[in-house]
């Protein structure tokens, strides 16, 4: 099982959540942590997961998850709501990049992803969230590319990838159902000839009867 089935599975599923998207970051600027703030000081991985909630109305949450070494499982760190998301930094316009940032009412954080595929897959995502869950006031989508908030988004491709296959489908089943409709009637001609034939030989019969 990957690091992300396992956080979806262990973090969020128990709380009836659904991870949408998660993350792998590393701060691009290192904090100052107290040495107690963690247990102690050790090598950690740090997960960015948007998820939403099962039941409706429908709740969306970013959470940080930690795992920290020797540790098989994941904790929450921070969690906030769609709505306390201000800003999305996409740090460049102009070219994949695994750096971006996030800034809440009450946090900044400036992050460099595990690659600039996962990042721009996150940001996609993100941004396709907020449009559809966001009750006020919408983030704010800085320095990302236009890919990233629309056209050829990951979330366009599978929408499109679905109307042409129920296009297809369409289109095979109206096709279906023409030879079905020529079958018809070429069946109801045959019909017709046979009972004409019928008759002609019925009245054949009795003419020589006669």
């Amino acid at each position: 099982m990957s690091a992300k089935s396992a956080i979806n599975k262990e973090v969020f599923t128990p709380h009836d959540e659904k991870m949408l998207v998660a993350v792998q970051v590393k701060r691009r600027t290192k904090k100052k942590i107290p040495f107690l703030a963690t247990g102690g000081q050790g090598d950690y991985m740090t997960f960015i997961c948007l998820s939403v909630t099962n039941k409706k109305p429908s709740h969306v949450s970013i959470t940080k998850v930690k795992q920290f070494q020797g540790s098989l499982s994941f904790s929450k760190r921070s969690m906030w709501t769609i709505d306390q998301l201000r800003q999305v930094n996409g740090c460049d316009p102009n070219r994949d990049c695994p750096e971006f940032d996030l800034a809440f009412d009450n946090a900044f954080d400036q992050w460099v992803a595990g690659s600039a595929g996962e990042k721009c897959t996150f940001i996609q995502i993100l941004h396709h969230t907020c449009q559809r869950y966001s009750s006020q006031s919408k983030p704010e989508f800085v320095n990302c590319q236009p890919k990233l908030l629309g056209g050829n988004s990951i979330l366009h491709s599978a929408a499109d990838s679905v109307t042409s296959a129920v296009q297809k489908a369409s289109q095979a089943l109206n096709e279906r159902g023409e030879r079905l409709g020529r079958a018809e009637e070429k069946t109801g001609e045959m019909k017709n000839s046979a009972e004409q034939f019928a008759v002609t030989a019925h009245k054949l019969a009795m003419k020589h009867k006669c």
